[in-house]
């Protein structure tokens, strides 16, 4: 087996010792760059990436050279509950992108991203940044529930995940990908593995598949080892696939 990462190469063979070797070399290489990136900015990761990075390395091999691949970025939070369920309801059904063009677009149109700031759009105005008529009544009834359902007062870190998902996916325009989106974006769940997401499925199916695209059992079997970092695994997956990082 060869394992390559940034400038690094490793041929192994078959040797299992070998292989364990080259799991703690990587390991160790990713707490050190995720020390780095924690630093480099004061406040903006997520308290556990460097400790889920270097589990994840020990782990599984294929999923550490995608890790090293990435260098030192890392997921950047938002404390924004609406700001991250808007733009998930962007990115539904569409490429990463496609996503942002019309995302840049909205933020020039509405200004600050705020429930009020949308609740005083027009669904006409909205649709001419490139949204469909289905997403600007979407981001119209999401504006409203913040407002006046009390979405923004809802007790989100207190919630156990699935309760957080059910409370979600009342909200018209809402699924569970959305509500998976906020849970690894805005409240940090560590243990998402959002398997209806297109772009892991394409992930997973490259680099643990042979090309393959696994369905939801399969994915799940395939993450086992990932346990309990699969949102980790997940944004590394993401970034496998598009230098652009995911922001949601």
């Amino acid at each position: 087996m060869e394992i390559r990462g940034h400038d690094t190469y490793f041929d192994i063979g078959s040797n299992t010792r070998g292989l364990n070797s080259v799991l703690c070399i990587l390991a160790r290489s990713v707490d050190r760059e995720g020390m780095r990136s924690r630093t480099g900015r004061s406040g903006d990761a997520v308290p556990y990436w460097a400790e889920a990075r270097g589990a994840l390395c020990r782990a599984d091999p294929i999923l550490g050279t995608l890790i090293l691949a990435a260098g030192g970025s890392v997921l950047r939070p938002r404390n924004d509950p609406f700001f991250s369920l808007s733009r998930s309801i962007v990115a539904q059904q569409i490429s990463v992108h496609a996503a942002e063009a019309v995302w840049q677009k909205l933020i020039a149109h509405v200004g600050n991203m705020t429930p009020v700031a949308m609740a005083s759009q027009t669904e006409d105005g909205l649709r001419s940044c490139g949204l469909s008529r289905q997403k600007a009544r979407y981001l119209l009834s999401l504006a409203e529930h913040f407002t006046e359902g009390g979405l923004d007062r809802a007790p989100w870190r207190r919630m156990e995940d699935e309760a957080v998902i059910e409370r979600l996916v009342e909200v018209k325009g809402i699924g569970r990908w959305t509500a998976e989106m906020f849970l690894i974006f805005y409240l940090l769940r560590p243990d998402v593995l959002p398997v209806a997401d297109v772009g892991i499925q394409k992930a997973i199916a490259t680099h643990f598949n042979a090309g393959v695209r696994p369905g939801p059992d399969e994915m799940f079997a395939i993450a086992e080892p990932w346990r309990p970092w699969r949102s980790v695994a997940s944004w590394y997956l993401w970034r496998s696939l598009d230098a652009v990082p995911v922001e949601y």
